[in-house]
């Protein structure tokens, strides 16, 4: 039988995450970000649940390719926008709709013979310091796309950089609305933690949302709020089964260096999972995990294949006992990703792009 780990996507959870979005951030249309691959989830597995979507937002033209060949007819944005000249083609091919955050990406269009003129959204740098241009440049660029007549509509865009905690959005919306406060066009600026916190406000929310990460799950704010805080549904889980169980006596180690010594008489199970299936492998004791849809703790080290659990709390698991990594359990228990990357120095978003290939992925509709 093959290796018994499997990642499950859950269609009706991204339709959900989906849906809370848009009760967080009424009357604004949402974007379905599927860059890195729908965060690692695949995007022809993740098209179903968020078709209900109102656009789809990415970073690359293969990406776009792969949404259009799905039968998306409504609007795809590049996040980047073009990086080279010839891009500009295929984004009239596609009708593809996307960023400009640079005085190259304005000359490519200024070349560009194109019978139909392009949607682009202008992207200011409010604070975030990597893409965008400056505010006080901003209003130059905008009367630049303006005269080409390769442009068509102009929306406004910036990007939060501390949404999701205490510094908050505050003044990059200053800066945003001084500067934009008389241009038309429609405007995209928050994400999902500006969408869940403050989409209340109408000139947050403004015309379009940007949710990524709570899309497929994961808290943006975490820990200060944790998924079930916004009802939010693990669009991942990552399963597998015990294949080996051990009994320990008080002093015996466990693991690569020994870094888990038990002080009591201990049963451990053996997992099927490691970091070359994208586990963590900083994650260390103390790491949950449920057995059986029971929460108890990883012990020792992760190795390229395996992690050992503490049985203590299951007398009953053994061979062949279900072991869930993050995610949904059979029994309806969750582990929230946040949690797992949080022990191992790290975010949700990481944990779900670097799920690997060899892993088995089932979609649940």
């Amino acid at each position: 039988m093959p290796r018994p780990i499997l990642a499950t996507i859950h269609t009706q959870a991204l339709r959900h995450n989906l849906q809370r979005v848009r009760a967080a951030a009424p009357d604004a249309r949402v974007w379905g970000v599927v860059k890195a691959n729908a965060y690692g989830h695949g995007i022809e597995r993740v098209f179903e649940g968020l078709r209900g979507a109102d656009g789809f937002a990415l970073l690359d033209l293969h990406e776009a390719e792969r949404v259009r060949a799905l039968g998306w007819r409504g609007p795809i944005l590049l996040l980047e926008g073009a990086f080279e000249a010839r891009d500009l083609e295929l984004c009239s091919r596609l009708n593809l709709w996307h960023t400009v955050h640079c005085n190259e990406q304005i000359d490519m269009l200024a070349v560009h013979k194109t019978h139909q003129p392009h949607r682009v959204f202008l992207k200011m740098n409010s604070g975030m310091n990597r893409l965008g241009f400056a505010p006080q440049r901003y209003r130059a660029a905008w009367s630049r796309l303006d005269a080409l007549p390769q442009v068509d509509e102009i929306s406004l865009m910036t990007h939060f950089s501390d949404s999701d905690g205490p510094k908050g959005i505050a003044a990059q919306m200053k800066v945003f609305e001084a500067i934009t406060h008389d241009l038309p066009g429609e405007r995209t600026i928050s994400n999902s933690a500006a969408a869940l916190r403050f989409g209340s406000e109408p000139a947050v929310r403004a015309d379009w949302v940007r949710p990524g990460i709570a899309v497929y799950g994961s808290a943006p704010d975490f820990p200060d709020h944790d998924t079930a805080h916004w009802d939010l549904q693990p669009a991942m889980s990552l399963a597998s089964r015990i294949i080996g169980v051990q009994q320990l006596a008080p002093g015996d180690t466990v693991g690569y260096g020994s870094s888990f010594t038990a002080d009591a008489p201990l049963r451990i199970g053996v997992v099927a999972c490691g970091y070359a299936d994208g586990y963590p492998r900083h994650c260390t004791t103390g790491t949950p995990v449920l057995v059986g849809g029971v929460r108890t703790r990883m012990v020792g080290r992760v190795s390229m294949d395996m992690i050992t659990v503490d049985l203590t709390p299951l007398p009953d698991a053994g061979m062949g006992t279900e072991v869930t990594l993050w995610g949904r359990a059979s029994t309806g228990a969750v582990l929230p990703i946040d949690e797992v990357a949080r022990a191992g120095g790290t975010v949700g978003y990481e944990l779900m792009c670097a799920l690997a290939l060899r892993v088995p992925v089932v979609v649940d509709a």
